[in-house]
């Protein structure tokens, strides 16, 4: 998606509940922004406003903002052709910034119009999933059979220049908007990959990003449904190849999790739902305090026979939604995870409308595992470790799950 997500999608990248009332404000200069919200379910959710409004005080001295203000207004040759919503923008950026959270960011009304029809699912560029790795801009993973993909990027690469453009300063929000443009157009990301010494250059042009959902399919007596995302679309469409899964009458099944970004929270807890019974956690939630802690269970009923095999395919591409899926899966002993350590994103962000045209997106929360397991911290490790080879024509990490099943 272009875009850190996870989750996703709004992927977007890039959790669903309703926490209990939040209220949040920035101040910057002026009168101020008095920001009162209200969640509602999703991993990277969409929130509305209150009809209240929260003064937070400060004992910071706003002074050197304000005279830092009037002296590039008066010595900076083109000071007037920066408007004064422009120089808000960037001082809520700046201070976002100082969280040191990737995830964490503002939106300008631009930037706000492209997440939005990021969240719709549909957008221009080159169809990856951003992150963040040791401050490097690093892919979560491609999008399947977008340009990305099929220039052959892979989860895990590190993106360490986007045309000319070194992005050792680039946050992931700028990142996004250097790669994506218009339909068609040509770009050149540089990129880093792990155990190769030199530096690869792909070229690829830019085109319309159609994010797909699940994919089924059949391969030496085994049942194989590959989920991409945890959009809004997804539990629908994950139930209707589930149940094309039991109707086949094959007792062994194949959960594909590989790249898939992750997204909307209640999405995994639905999926888990159907493995895990009643009231059995499938994640947990750890706010800003120790004490602020939300127990997500199943809500049953279990479609899945027990008597029937399940192994759970994922790699560095797997963040997210999907991490909380496939521990809550694995920790449960319902299926085994096979393939390679997961991504590691684990946060939750709310998308919070500051003005009508812009929003800010903040981490509110980590998950953790049924057992406890910090996602964010460690990732997943597969019990059955495979790792993926590029070179080879044969899918080496689906061959090594199929062969579990003999």
């Amino acid at each position: 998606m272009d875009n850190n997500t996870s989750e996703q999608q709004p992927h977007i990248g890039h959790g669903v509940r309703i926490f209990s009332t939040i209220i949040f404000g920035i101040v910057v200069f002026l009168a101020g922004i008095y920001v009162g919200f209200e969640n509602r379910p999703s991993v990277q959710k969409v929130t509305g406003l209150f009809n209240k409004e929260s003064v937070v005080t400060a004992d910071t001295d706003f002074s050197p903002f304000w005279k830092a203000w009037q002296a590039a207004n008066e010595k900076f040759p083109g000071a007037d052709s920066v408007s004064n919503a422009d120089r808000m923008y960037g001082a809520i950026k700046g201070m976002l910034a100082s969280f040191n959270d990737p995830y964490t960011t503002f939106f300008t009304p631009q930037e706000n119009k492209e997440f939005e029809s990021e969240i719709n699912g549909a957008f221009s560029g080159v169809g990856i999933e951003l992150g963040a790795k040791d401050g490097i801009i690093t892919v979560i993973a491609p999008i399947k059979d977008t340009p990305a993909y099929k220039a052959g990027i892979l989860s895990g690469d590190k993106i360490v220049k986007i045309d000319d453009r070194i992005t050792a300063d680039l946050s992931i929000d700028d990142a996004i908007d250097l790669i994506r443009g218009e339909d068609g157009t040509p770009i050149t990301l540089t990129i880093v990959r792990e155990g190769e010494l030199s530096p690869k250059v792909y070229i690829m042009n830019r085109g319309t990003i159609t994010i797909p959902t699940v994919d089924t399919e059949t391969k030496d007596g085994v049942f194989i449904i590959s989920l991409y995302n945890f959009s809004g679309q997804s539990v629908g469409q994950f139930k209707t190849a589930f149940n094309e899964y039991l109707a086949s009458g094959n007792k062994n099944l194949i959960l594909d999790l590989r790249g898939n970004p992750g997204g909307y929270l209640d999405a995994a807890v639905v999926m888990g739902s159907m493995f895990i019974p009643e009231g059995d956690i499938i994640v947990k939630e750890i706010g800003k305090t120790d004490t602020d802690i939300t127990v997500h269970k199943s809500t049953g009923p279990v479609l899945f026979p027990k008597e029937n095999k399940l192994v759970i395919l994922v790699d560095k591409g797997s963040a997210s939604a999907s991490e909380i899926l496939a521990g809550a899966l694995s920790e449960h002993g319902i299926g085994q995870l096979v393939g390679t350590q997961t991504y590691g994103k684990g946060s939750v962000q709310e998308v919070i409308p500051i003005t009508s045209e812009t929003s800010m997106k903040v981490t509110v929360a980590k998950w953790y595992t049924p057992q406890g397991i910090s996602i964010s911290d460690h990732g997943l490790t597969p019990s059955v470790v495979i790792p993926y080879d590029s070179e080879s024509k044969v899918d080496t990490q689906l061959q090594g799950a199929l062969n579990l099943f003999k």
